[in-house]
């Protein structure tokens, strides 16, 4: 899969932008880590490519990439009930030296 097809659009929200802005110290076990930012990926995207897509396309280093599949939701027009499509979002922690100036 192309690194264009893998992320779709950077999603911005209240939430994705206040972790945008958040960094998190480092600890005697855990190093520290910069900002998350929000993608809607494709929906058979893996975490290595959403990766080295991020990767790629921003010139930063991704240091974890959590994923998760949002359901659609059900929605009514008139007297049909149809289906709101699903949506792959996938949330990049940075390297805390590395910043995406999208957000």
């Amino acid at each position: 899969m192309d690194i264009y097809q893998t992320i779709i659009r950077p999603l911005i929200t209240e939430k994705s932008t206040h972790q945008t802005q958040q960094s998190h110290d480092k600890t005697k076990t855990r190093p520290g880590r910069g900002g998350s930012y929000a993608f809607a990926v494709h929906p058979t995207a893996t975490k290595t490519q959403i990766r080295e897509a991020v990767e790629k396309i921003y010139n930063v280093k991704v240091m974890d990439v959590r994923t998760n599949i949002r359901a659609g939701k059900s929605r009514r027009y008139r007297y049909h009930v149809g289906q709101t499509s699903d949506l792959k979002k996938a949330v990049v922690v940075l390297h805390p030296d590395h910043h995406i100036d999208l957000f």
